[in-house]
């Protein structure tokens, strides 16, 4: 680093008008610098690697630069709106949309990592280089750096069987959760602690590289009705144990394990716990360990289950049925029911009589009207009948409601793409990647929507993310049809033709009517083997056979427009929409 100065020094715009701050930062007398290995231009607005390059939108960079300014420190939505709108009254959504971009970037170039650390703010975790400016301080004085700031660890399945890994994992997300409702402390996000999963890494090396205070790190034993979770938390810069505990329970007495834990670490780091908080840390949703226990393997399921096989709605859909009948007012269960009774009807069904998960929707927002995932039936139903607009308000109030729900990100992602709303669909599928890092279908949707929009340089970069994750779904299910698709998909991306024909051969010889599988495969043949008539047989029988979902996908797919005017093709999308049009 240069000599330092604070990010009041940067160069300015002049001010705006009567009784206002300083403008934005003048990002034309701003000099370039470097984050990692990516160049950063702002005078011209460029992010430049070896051969990439992005522009950014004026706002983008200038968050940029302060972030860059800041060196390492926190900075809370107040700061990032003073040094970069001047004070002006902006919205939660406008900055969460100008975060979203940066963090984007990562998949071109990986050194740039914005951090939102919860209820704090954000930091970049980058190098900085080559730019005159050093620590910038909050406005109000008040650095949110000074809180303690914890990263709960995902705890390690010790049950001696990978089936219980939905339960560890389980585990980890609610103490997250639990932590997160403490004003008082910093959490690093779920998705980001999901990271170091499966790494053997110093926690002082975690605490470094996320910004934070103290580490938790636990395992998880369960078996004949019994839990046993070993916890401790750690001192990010010592490496000393402050607390540890062992707890060895029935299994029905989860809850209060968390609890204990929860409180534990509030108490051995001298934070105040409110009242209201510690009332909301005791809310689970459901006060039922079956119920629980039914939920999370549901979930799991809906998260790792093969996207394509109805089997994966179908026991999605039973175990959810088996939570809300012994726990009748546990409204998550209600809402991802209804999710994947949505999808199973739009998605395979052109049916009428088949429950399109409304119902069971409706129950989750009366018992609990904060449930996101709740409002996603009622978009797809609205989004397939035409009313986009009903449809986008309820997608905007899921995503309002809890911005860090995988289901919303998705879903929504997948109706926009369905809108021909790319744009849209890959900055929430971006947000779903992180937020469930085993989901390699919106990893491959990712992937086709940089396809869609022409953009090579991020299909290669998702490709070479997809390859190492589908190929450990394919070790452990080799007949995942979903897996296998996106496979081809990614080695035909990275020029591995003959790898990925031979993907395409045993996807259709080990499971011909996996209708989302045969799409999927149509992409690379359309785009990397240039071969149409191939394309179209894959697809024929997902034309004449797929419900709504599928042939609103196919209506408007931009990966499909070489093949858009070929007679036979024109002839079976139109057929398919009579079909659906009569059904519904």
């Amino acid at each position: 680093m240069n000599d330092r100065y604070s990010a009041d020094d940067l160069p300015r715009k002049p001010e705006a008008g009567p009784g206002r701050g300083p403008g934005p930062i003048d990002l034309a007398h701003t000099p370039s610098f470097r984050i990692g290995d990516a160049d950063i231009r702002p005078a011209t607005r460029e992010v430049v690697l070896g051969d990439s390059r992005e522009v950014l939108e004026p706002r983008v960079m200038e968050v940029m630069v302060v972030l860059a300014a800041a060196d390492g420190a926190i900075l809370s939505r107040d700061d990032l709106i003073t040094a970069c709108w001047a004070g002006r009254a902006v919205t939660d959504d406008a900055i969460t949309r100008v975060i979203s971009r940066l963090r984007a970037l990562s998949r071109t170039f990986p050194d740039i990592q914005v951090e939102t650390i919860t209820k704090v703010g954000y930091r970049l975790l980058g190098e900085v280089h080559g730019l005159p400016i050093g620590s910038a301080r909050p406005a109000s004085g008040q650095s949110g750096a000074t809180l303690p700031r914890i990263c709960v660890l995902p705890f390690v399945n010790m049950s001696g069987d990978a089936e219980q890994e939905y339960f560890s994992d389980g585990i980890s997300e609610d103490i997250t959760t639990d932590l997160s409702k403490v004003s008082a402390l910093g959490v690093t996000a779920r998705h980001t602690a999901f990271t170091f999963k499966g790494q053997a890494i110093d926690v002082r090396e975690v605490a470094r590289r996320v910004g934070v205070t103290h580490v938790l790190e636990g395992s998880v034993r369960k078996s004949d009705g019994r839990v046993r979770i070993n916890a401790q938390l750690i001192n990010g810069v010592t490496g000393d144990h402050v607390w540890a505990e062992r707890f060895d329970r029935d299994a029905t007495g989860i809850f209060a394990i968390q609890d204990e834990i929860s409180e534990a670490i509030v108490a051995a780091l001298k934070v105040r716990l409110l009242p209201a908080e510690k009332k909301a840390i005791e809310q689970r949703g459901t006060t039922d360990a079956s119920a629980y226990n039914h939920y999370l393997m549901a979930r799991r399921y809906w998260i790792n289950g093969d996207f394509g096989d109805r089997r994966r709605e179908e026991k999605t859909i039973r175990l959810c049925q088996r939570a809300v009948e012994i726990d009748p007012d546990y409204a998550r269960a209600w809402a991802l029911m209804g999710v994947a009774q949505a999808n199973l009807r739009y998605a395979y069904s052109g049916n009428e009589d088949m429950d399109d998960g409304l119902a069971a929707a409706e129950k989750a927002m009366a018992i609990d009207p904060a449930i996101a995932e709740a409002h996603l039936p009622l978009a797809w139903h609205l989004a397939l009948h035409g009313r986009r607009e009903e449809a986008e308000a309820e997608i905007q109030t899921a995503l309002r409601l809890d911005p860090e729900c995988w289901e919303a990100n998705k879903e929504s992602a997948r109706i926009l793409y369905r809108q021909g709303r790319l744009e849209e669909a890959i900055r929430l599928l971006e947000k779903a990647c992180a937020l469930a890092e085993s989901d390699f279908h919106s990893l491959g949707m990712l992937t086709a929507s940089h396809l869609g929009r022409g953009e090579m340089t991020q299909v290669r970069a998702c490709a070479e993310k997809l390859v190492g994750l589908v190929d450990g779904v394919l070790s452990r299910d080799p007949d995942n049809g979903a897996a296998l698709a996106y496979s081809a998909l990614s080695h035909a991306a990275l020029g591995r033709l003959g790898k990925a024909l031979e993907l395409v051969e045993r996807a259709i010889l080990l499971y011909p009517d996996n209708l989302y599988m045969r799409y999927n495969l149509a992409w690379p043949m359309i785009t990397f083997f240039k071969d149409h008539e191939a394309a179209i047989d894959l697809l024929e029988p997902a034309m004449a056979k797929g419900g709504g979902n599928l042939i609103s996908l196919a209506a408007v797919d931009q990966n499909l427009d070489p093949i858009r005017d070929n007679p036979r093709f024109k002839q079976m999308l139109d057929a398919a929409k009579a079909r659906v049009a009569a059904a519904s």
